[in-house]
């Protein structure tokens, strides 16, 4: 073995130092003869690159100019079908009208809440009124709730252009002084009732405990006439509402009152934007509208120009695609001079016609707005802003007892008092109770059937002196939601809202829109926590299910109809909200769009909606933020969609397209789809591919039915919170 290593081992010393040049220069040769190749070759891609791009620049510059060619008259077309908003307003302003004739010629004993003198009278009668008596009250406050309700809904539901500023504060004024007067009869009553207390004194305890339980209230009280303190707590079983009193009290002339109002009339009244903002959204929404009207007119003062490239220079500034609109949310705050001149101008009467943006649009959109927050410093503050109070107010009151009537000689002897009811005061108000420690009171308060918690509620109290609600003050919370009961203790007695978050559902997981028959979709809109299915129907709207973990909710909601306002307000007090308020965006991540490109996208998608089925994109939070984009299928009959069905298109208020990629696809890209072309509507855009009774269907829609599907797209803003 070792000889042959040898003889290998001296096989390669052989090689010749020339042999050894030789080999390196061709291996040179070679590596310059490849790269050479591979330069070649990427000059050959970069070429073929270079003009695969100048091809599709050709292509979409000749896709461009032939959108702007024929885009006077698509948005003509556009308008025609637009007018249907128009004939909606038109629609709900004369049956505003009637209805406030039918309740003039009704004579049903009711005032008009909207007007000052029946409202005025109405609460002057009352408060002369001497029947004190509890149910009566309660049945009495039953109506003063339908008024609030009636005015509350003016203030929403009316488009700005036909509530001046001086309705929104008498309107608010009237909600204000009904709430205040409501709330003084309830103390009136609880006064004459513990005035004769004694006469529902308990057999076993000795001691007064009631309970009175109606749509709207609960109303529950006890009056310590035996101040044994063997009974310093109490359960009122008919309601499972209970308290627990420290000895102090229960050897007191003292009574507790727990009065639960299944409303809010504690919390703040909802801001009202100021007349100058709201005429500024209303112009805007008109301008979106009505665009092509303005663009007729600069088309005519064209063909009066005697130079065409200044025409042409013209319609190069007015329809460069991808120009940022002039039509947008004012970032920076006017002058008082401007906003004159701005109102000053006298609208074209289809503008004004058309004006339709409620309360509840404005309180969406008002996130744009540059108006000064004021930050909440104290964390025991509770922001308004981001919680609500859900499933009403407790009221939780210990009285001073008065003197009860007596029999002597078979007369009936009482003491009189100037004093109302007045209320009984603990911690004791002394210079030493200051310094000194008490024992908590303890409570325990049943929830609502009709309101759903997602989590457990955060426990507050009203603080009077600094009109908010506060955490401090109570302590000890424990909940028992399978039992919808929530037990904590106070260091005083308050008046005590359970609060939720009002952004729970939101951003949404995904969303749908698919049509069902003629004038009848589903809107679906499914959240971390529930899914929440709505009906539209015509101008109606209604709650068709909503499904959480454990099964179905909210059962006695569903079914009914009524406006989108009125399906906002309901669900909203129910716990479910899936309509983004005016600060949400703090709270919430937001896929932010401009104004125009969402607004736009509502508006054709309502009008397209009777045929044409939307629906969620994960595409849209990779298109930036002048642009949206969701799935479109035809959709003309109950069976399911398939996935393969679905296309993506994607608009920016001023242009739309179908683009190539899919929901499956790896990466985001605008390429558009084969043999499909730009159009400046997005209801163009899907004409392209809609068959005859799909188009046919669109332009028979109603224009109710296309104003509900629009009012709650804008109210739910589906695609800047999913």
């Amino acid at each position: 073995m070792g000889p042959k290593k040898k003889e290998k081992s001296s096989g390669k010393k052989k090689l010749s130092k020339a042999e050894r040049i030789r080999i390196q220069k061709e291996e040179e040769e070679r590596r310059l003869k490849e790269e050479e190749e591979a330069r070649l070759r990427g000059e050959q891609e970069e070429a073929e690159r270079f003009e695969k791009e100048r091809l599709e620049q050709e292509k979409r510059e000749k896709l461009e100019a032939k959108d702007q060619e024929r885009r006077g008259s698509e948005l003509t077309e556009l308008h025609a079908l637009e007018e249907s908003f128009l004939s909606a307003v038109q629609w709900k302003e004369e049956y505003r009208a009637y209805a406030k004739w039918e309740h003039y010629i009704g004579c049903d004993g009711s005032p008009d809440p909207a007007v000052p003198q029946e409202i005025n009278t109405f609460m002057s009668l009352w408060r002369e009124d001497q029947n004190e008596d509890i149910e009566f009250v309660i049945e009495k406050g039953n109506k003063v709730l339908n008024l609030i309700d009636k005015l509350d809904f003016l203030l929403l539901d009316t488009p700005l252009n036909e509530l001046p500023e001086k309705n929104v504060i008498q309107y608010q004024e009237s909600i204000l002084d009904l709430q205040s007067l409501l709330h003084q009869k309830y103390d009136e009553a609880t006064g004459n009732l513990l005035k004769k207390a004694n006469t529902y004194a308990d057999s076993d305890s000795g001691n007064m405990a009631m309970v009175i339980k109606d749509k709207n209230v609960t109303f529950c009280i006890w009056a310590n006439l035996k101040k044994n303190p063997r009974f310093k707590n109490h359960t009122f079983c008919e309601a499972d509402y209970g308290f627990d009193l420290p000895k102090s009290l229960a050897v007191s002339d003292v009574a507790v009152r727990i009065l639960h109002t299944h409303y809010d009339h504690v919390s703040p009244l909802r801001r009202i934007l100021p007349l100058h903002l709201m005429q500024e959204l209303s112009k805007i929404r008109s301008d979106l509208v009505l665009e092509v009207t303005e663009e007729e007119k600069e088309k005519e003062e064209g063909e009066q120009k005697s130079e065409k490239e200044s025409d042409l220079a013209n319609e190069e500034e007015n329809y460069t695609p991808g120009r940022k609109s002039g039509i947008s949310f004012k970032e920076d705050s006017k002058s008082d001079a401007d906003e004159n001149e701005m109102m000053g101008e006298e609208p074209d009467k289809k503008s004004e016609s058309f004006n339709t943006v409620s309360q509840v649009q404005v309180s969406t959109l008002q996130e744009e707005t540059n108006e000064k927050e004021e930050e909440i410093i104290d964390e025991n503050i509770v922001d308004l802003r981001q919680f609500a109070p859900l499933g009403g107010v407790y009221h939780i009151d210990a009285l001073k007892l008065p003197p009860q009537a007596k029999q002597v000689k078979g007369w009936i002897m009482v003491e009189l008092l100037d004093m109302g009811l007045e209320t009984y005061p603990y911690p004791p108000e002394s210079e030493e109770s200051e310094e000194a420690t008490y024992p908590q009171i303890g409570m325990t308060v049943q929830l609502l059937d009709t309101v759903i918690y997602f989590e457990e509620p955060t426990v507050a109290r009203w603080d009077t002196a600094g009109k908010q609600w506060r955490t401090d003050g109570i302590s000890n919370i424990n909940y028992k939601m399978e039992e919808k009961q929530v037990s904590f203790e106070m260091d005083s007695f308050y008046t005590v809202a359970l609060l939720q978050d009002l952004h729970l559902n939101m951003p949404y997981q995904s969303w749908d829109l698919r049509p069902t028959d003629i004038d009848e979709l589903f809107l679906t809109v499914i959240t971390a926590f529930a899914e929440v299915q709505i009906q539209i129907k015509g101008n109606q709207c209604m709650l068709s299910s909503i499904i959480v973990e454990k099964g179905e909710v909210l059962s006695y909601l569903t079914g009914r109809w009524t406006t989108p306002v009125g399906l906002t307000i309901a669900l909203k007090k129910a716990g479910v909200n899936i309509f983004p308020a005016e600060y949400s965006r703090k709270y919430v991540y937001v896929n932010k769009k401009t104004p125009l490109a969402e607004i736009r996208a509502y508006q054709q998608m309502a009008l397209t909606a009777s045929a044409f089925a939307f629906s969620w994109s994960k595409w849209n939070l990779e298109s930036g933020e002048d642009q949206v984009v969701f799935k479109v299928s035809e959709h003309l009959n109950p069976d399911p969609i398939k996935d393969e069905d679905w296309s993506l298109y994607m608009f920016n208020g001023q242009r739309a397209q179908r683009l190539k990629i899919s929901e499956t696809s790896e990466a985001f890209s605008e390429e558009l789809a084969e043999e499909t072309e730009f159009h400046s509507t997005l209801y163009h855009m899907i004409k392209d591919f809609a068959s005859e009774p799909a188009i046919e269907r669109v332009k028979k829609a109603s224009c109710l039915f296309t104003d509900a599907v629009y009012q709650l797209l804008l109210g739910t803003r589906v695609l800047t919170y999913s």
